[in-house]
């Protein structure tokens, strides 16, 4: 009698494994967990972006009766990116599933999801460090692909001049307060009838540790709580001059083993928190064909049979387009 084998079982369908891959722990990084990246799942490879400038007025008073003032409406620009395709492959061989081949056992099928389950989870880790990585270049407006090549510039596709502020941290009459004023300033004016609730800032180590140390921002907190900030570790969130900054130490190796941090030294970028429309994450389906025309998922799972069935191959693939509608509230801090 020929061997069955176990992965044609119904569990390990693509659809099943989808919902694995999807339902296993997800480690993010710092920007996953700020949550600013809602997900919009989209059914084409191509998604079009309407820009849409209101123009904002003040409205006269008029004598009772009289006609209302007439609504200008905004210029729109539809501009469309393509997604990009992020595929991974990994194989169990038949040295992973020994001895839980034999059909009849009870534990099976548990077994085999356990094997099956490791290597999802490694394969999830790496989509997930990928998808850090083009989230934080929708924050800096230039999204790179893994080997530092530029995928996507939203300052040039919005026709936009970033902005760029030099904070002079070594310079000990450097206003830092102002210079925080002026970044927030910028993002208050560029947010364009958009809401936020603060301003975050994700800078390197090299930019927190001079921010802090720089004797005007450690004459601040010399009374508040007692010095409190100077004596903590305030990398999560030190607040000043209206701004949260955070350290960011985000880093990770391309295929080449070159290691690529993902912000520069002596650098930051600031970002509105709490905006509705202005920050999405779109992920489109993958190019199967049992999910054409579907809403697509963060990350999709299929298993095949090798040939002359010397163990199965496992693919994954996640087809995400972090994106900032709004590049204009995106400043880069420097210190030079």
């Amino acid at each position: 009698m020929p061997m069955n084998n176990p992965f044609d079982d119904a569990a390990f369908s693509m659809t099943e494994l989808t919902a694995a891959i999807n339902i296993l722990p997800n480690n993010y990084g710092l920007v996953g967990q700020l949550g600013i990246f809602r997900p919009k799942p989209v059914r084409t490879r191509q998604i079009a972006v309407e820009e849409n400038n209101g123009v904002l007025n003040l409205l006269p008073t008029q004598a009772v009766g009289s006609p209302g003032t007439v609504g200008k409406h905004g210029k729109r620009k539809l501009r469309s990116f393509s997604v990009p395709h992020i595929p991974h492959d990994d194989v169990v061989l038949p040295e992973e599933v020994q001895g839980i081949r034999a059909f009849g056992q009870e534990n099976q099928l548990e077994a085999l999801s356990d094997v099956i389950n490791e290597h999802l989870q490694a394969m999830r880790n790496k989509h997930a460090i990928t998808l850090e990585h083009l989230r934080i270049g929708a924050l800096k407006g230039i999204i790179l692909d893994a080997d530092g090549s530029e995928l996507l510039n939203l300052f040039d596709e919005f026709e936009i001049t970033p902005k760029s502020v030099n904070f002079a941290l070594g310079n000990a009459a450097t206003n830092v307060k102002n210079k925080c004023l002026e970044v927030k300033r910028h993002i208050e004016k560029n947010l364009l009838g958009e809401v936020m609730a603060s301003v975050s800032v994700l800078v390197s180590p090299e930019f927190f540790d001079a921010l802090t140390s720089h004797d005007k921002v450690k004459e601040a907190y010399e009374r508040w709580r007692e010095g409190q900030a100077l004596r903590d570790d305030m990398r999560d969130g030190f607040p000043f001059g209206g701004l949260i900054f955070k350290e960011y130490i985000g880093e990770a190796s391309d295929a080449d083993g070159t290691i690529r941090r993902f912000i520069a030294a002596n650098e930051g970028h600031a970002f509105p928190m709490g905006t509705q429309e202005t920050f999405r994450t779109y992920f489109a389906p993958a190019d199967f064909n049992e999910t054409v025309n579907t809403l697509g998922r963060p990350i999709y799972a299929k298993q095949e049979s090798r040939k002359f069935e010397r163990g199965t191959d496992i693919h994954t693939q996640s087809n995400p387009l972090p994106m900032c509608h709004r590049p204009a509230v995106l400043v880069k801090l420097t210190n030079t």
